[in-house]
């Protein structure tokens, strides 16, 4: 897979955090009940690659990957652990270089126009945007769009369901990260059907 194939599967990719490692499955499986089927783990608690594992061998129908790879150990076992695509907040080479490594999909974070740059001279056009809304919003994509027309980018940090389709109109924007559709209290109080009918309404976009 490319990882432009990647950004088109679906308008909205769920960013998840996982506490407990018994919740990975129900949670997939809700999102993919809702008509989502990606899912980024995200790398910051002692659990996710277990989660990762775990969503990987039980619900194989969803694309489940690794986010905030901070280092070449996290991307390597992070493919170990089942992950098919790999996401990071920010592009140190040292760290892109150890996840193209793995040759599956990734998204190098950007922040700056200088940033995006530089990956676009090593050949990658797709890009996650983070921490999207502080780092200029719309307005900072709207403007890279003119002198950067090669690239596509995955927004993610800080946007809900009011500002996504602000986000989802702009040409240079394929889909965007969201946390909302499975907020911490959601997971905690096993609510499956409401993460269910979420992802549903954002599969609609």
């Amino acid at each position: 897979m490319q990882p432009i194939q990647l950004l088109r599967l679906g308008r909205v990719i769920p960013v998840v955090v996982i506490e407990r490692v018994d919740d990975a499955v129900p949670v997939a499986k809700a999102l993919l009940a809702g008509g989502v089927s990606t899912l980024e783990l995200t790398l910051r608690t002692p659990v996710a690659l277990e989660a990762i594992s775990r969503v990987a061998n039980a619900v194989p129908e969803i694309l489940v990957g690794a986010g905030t790879v901070v280092s070449a150990a996290q991307a390597r076992d992070a493919v170990n652990a089942g992950a098919r695509f790999l996401v990071s907040p920010g592009s140190p080479p040292n760290l892109v270089d150890a996840m193209l490594d793995q040759r599956v999909p990734v998204l190098p974070g950007v922040a700056t126009i200088t940033e995006a740059m530089a990956m676009l001279e090593r050949g990658l056009t797709e890009l996650k945007f983070f921490p999207a809304q502080t780092s200029g919003g719309t307005a900072q994509l709207r403007a890279w769009q003119g002198p950067l027309p090669q690239l596509t980018f995955c927004p993610t940090g800080g946007i809900t369901p009011d500002t996504a389709a602000d986000f989802l109109a702009l040409p240079n924007v394929a889909c965007v990260g969201g946390s909302w559709l499975t907020a911490p209290q959601l997971l905690r109080n096993g609510e499956w059907q409401t993460i269910a009918a979420l992802a549903a309404k954002a599969a609609e976009w």
